[in-house]
């Protein structure tokens, strides 16, 4: 009877090892592809351009990820030429932009009109996780806004930006986005501009 017993319990910790490392398999796999190999491009599938529009809210904050809880009269308006890249195998884009921002009227002792301003940058967009039509990406980017202000004391800028993204199909998709300007402390004046917002994105 003790031997049974015995060998019933080896039996019983051979199937937790096994059904352990079958959970671990299964996860570990799972992980892999959702967040590191995913079987395609979240941003373009098999296309090899895409072009998007976006429009921005402006808030005032000095952060990089900024809480939406101080909207501004100061608006982005954003065009970008992207193509697809990798980043250590995750999927990623490269792209251009063309952005203006849009300042209305003075708030809280902002002047808000004086940072109506054409910026040009280059950004590289990196996929951390996607399922099948849906996507979320971390940015970064640096380029040059066209003058100084007492927001931003350099022409020279840096670009963070977080993205939401969801595929209505292989062609089409629209990202919601939280985007940070600021100068990287390379000047004294660095309030920085932050935008929540949306955008159209077309793969071709």
């Amino acid at each position: 009877m003790k031997l049974l017993y015995f060998c019933d319990n080896i039996c019983s910790v051979r199937k937790r090892i096994l059904l352990s490392l079958l959970l671990i398999g299964i996860t570990t796999n799972s992980f892999a592809e959702l967040f590191l190999l995913p079987e395609k491009d979240p941003f373009m599938g098999d296309y090899e351009n895409q072009f998007s529009i976006g429009l921005g809210q402006g808030f005032d904050t000095g952060i990089l990820l900024p809480p939406p809880v101080r909207p501004v009269p100061f608006y982005i308006f954003s065009i970008q030429y992207s193509q697809p890249t990798t980043f250590f195998r995750i999927p990623a884009r490269r792209s251009i932009n063309i952005s203006q921002t849009l300042g209305l009227r003075s708030v809280d002792e902002w002047d808000w009109n004086e940072y109506s301003v054409p910026i040009g940058y280059i950004t590289e967009d990196i996929a951390l996780l996607r399922t099948e039509n849906f996507y979320a990406a971390i940015g970064a980017g640096a380029g040059l806004q066209v003058k100084e202000n007492s927001r931003i004391g350099s022409k020279f800028l840096f670009q963070f930006k977080v993205t939401l993204g969801y595929n209505f199909s292989e062609k089409t998709a629209v990202e919601f986005f939280i985007q940070h300007f600021s100068n990287g402390n390379t000047a004294t004046e660095n309030y920085s501009y932050a935008f929540y917002g949306l955008s159209l994105v077309q793969n071709f």
